[in-house]
């Protein structure tokens, strides 16, 4: 039986076997809020496990298929922004942030019954490993073309975010900074508020620092810049290109 279908069983029948305890929210685990938080701890766990482990492209694209319900089967989430785009994402961010999300330390309750039913360490390694592999789309939620507001992001951008992210978008896979070239502006307003505001808890103290100081009006005019990056050599092919007319 496909694993898809299985997932989709048990969900079904959530309600009626887990009156005792909300199926969709993790046990909390102290984070950004916590005195003493560290972040990305290299202390062990599921995230250690997996990034030891050599993942299975075949065997990770089985797996997606859970995922490609709502980010789609090419990963290209949605551009309004509910579901980010995943694919050609370093595989150590998107092991990382499903660990967070399984043990509690990142909130998504969305996720959180799907992360859940990876079945270990090895699965999570494989799934990550094949979401890496596949190329950015062409086309995502992009925001304002406002010459002005684009101005004043890209001065934004190049003073305080290329250190981690790249002139292009293009991350970090050894620090764990994410791939931004591709994704969807209105995801990615929506997570840097909420890391400015406190509200996602297995942040990065230091970007935090960076965006504390920003209006909504930076927020905005630097993700519109962000939403405009591109990171060479990764986009998807243009389609029909090569075909002999």
């Amino acid at each position: 039986m496909k694993k898809a279908l299985v997932v989709a069983l048990t969900l079904a029948l959530l309600p009626a076997t887990a009156a005792l305890a909300n199926p969709n929210v993790a046990e909390k685990k102290s984070g950004i809020e916590a005195k003493g938080y560290v972040w990305n701890s290299q202390e062990g766990g599921e995230k250690i496990e997996a990034l030891k482990l050599k993942g299975d492209v075949k065997n990770g694209k089985e797996a997606y298929e859970i995922c490609g319900a709502c980010h789609l089967p090419s990963g290209s989430g949605r551009p309004d922004g509910t579901f980010p785009q995943l694919a050609g994402q370093h595989s150590t961010v998107i092991i990382k942030q499903i660990a967070d999300i399984r043990a509690g330390l990142r909130d998504n309750p969305t996720m959180y019954p799907f992360a859940v039913t990876l079945s270990d360490a090895q699965e999570l390694a494989d799934v990550s490993a094949y979401i890496q592999t596949l190329c950015i789309p062409r086309e995502h939620g992009m925001g304002s073309t406002d010459p002005v507001l684009l101005k004043h992001g890209e001065e934004l951008y190049k003073k305080e975010c290329t250190s981690c992210h790249g002139k292009t978008g293009e991350g970090d896979k050894s620090k764990f900074y994410p791939v931004l070239a591709g994704q969807h502006y209105k995801y990615m307003l929506r997570q840097v508020t909420e890391i400015r505001d406190g509200k996602r808890r297995n942040a990065n103290p230091d970007m935090v620092k960076i965006v504390k100081k920003y209006s909504d009006h930076d927020l905005d005019s630097v993700v519109t810049y962000m939403s405009t990056l591109n990171m060479p050599g990764t986009l998807c092919a243009v389609k029909g290109a090569g075909k002999k007319k």
